[in-house]
């Protein structure tokens, strides 16, 4: 068994009060607290720093929480729920993003049961890369895998570095066959002892340079398992134009 738990702040750069905004009659962050009851979870929380998303969370009957409106990251309020809650050291808590309503239930069962099935601290997912473009993106973030699926490293550069291609000056006779990298994809799982212990870390340089949280971790010695899907899930909501799109996905979803 595991919790589930989604961080919403009401502050947002791109869209204020991201987490209140409508997806077919009710706000973002009830639809994927309701996607997160369809997991394995035996709990799910809302953690907000507004109370407004409290309110209109326990208003469809969600478990919500009260945090800090000052963390830096998500992983510190998680870390805030784990104490507020009194949960052992063993439990296994998925952080699902406020902004994913369209999140596959099963991911979520999946990143946490290989946490359940293993000993390192945290589990993420990816998926393979088969496009050039979105290969070279440093808005997609890549991961470098070990052979038993743990990660290596996280980056927004193309990793790995196909040299001789890129040498060539992308000669298609020299072009990657099959996937070129991996995609990360943002849902995590922990072990509660490790988020205690996340907020006594010092931020890396390698986090701080790549502006990935993730990279704390692996930069302190702790491990994270990687389970691989053969497909992007449906997107999440950044942006005006990704709101619209999630909103007709829903529609069509629910017809």
């Amino acid at each position: 068994m595991f919790k589930a738990v989604v961080p919403a702040r009401h502050a947002s750069t791109r869209l204020p009060g991201k987490p209140l905004l409508d997806i077919g009659g009710k706000p973002m962050v009830v639809r994927v607290a309701e996607q997160a009851l369809k997991s394995g979870a035996d709990e799910v929380w809302v953690a907000t720093d507004h109370p407004a998303i409290e309110a209109a969370c326990r208003s469809e009957g969600l478990n919500v929480l009260m945090t800090r409106s000052d963390w830096p990251t998500g992983t510190d309020r998680l870390a805030e729920v784990v104490q507020l809650r009194g949960w052992s050291d063993d439990t296994v808590v998925v952080n699902v993003q406020g902004d994913e309503p369209l999140i596959d239930p099963a991911l979520i069962d999946r990143v946490a049961k290989a946490l359940l099935d293993g000993d390192q601290a945290m589990a993420t997912c990816g998926h393979p890369i088969d496009d050039l473009d979105e290969f070279r993106n440093p808005n997609v973030v890549k991961i470098a895998l070990r052979n038993d699926d743990e990660a290596l490293y996280f980056s927004r550069a193309p990793i790995p570095y196909p040299r001789d291609y890129f040498n060539s000056g992308c000669s298609p006779a020299l072009e990657p066959a099959g996937p070129i990298g991996i995609r990360h994809i943002g849902l995590y799982a922990y072990k509660a002892h490790f988020l205690r212990r996340f907020q006594t870390l010092s931020p890396a340089r390698i986090e701080t340079l790549e502006s990935l949280e993730q990279l704390r971790a692996l930069a302190h010695g702790f491990r994270i398992k990687v389970c691989m899907i053969h497909e992007a899930p449906l997107p999440g909501v950044d942006t005006a134009e990704d709101l619209e799109r999630v909103r007709s996905l829903f529609v069509s979803r629910s017809g």
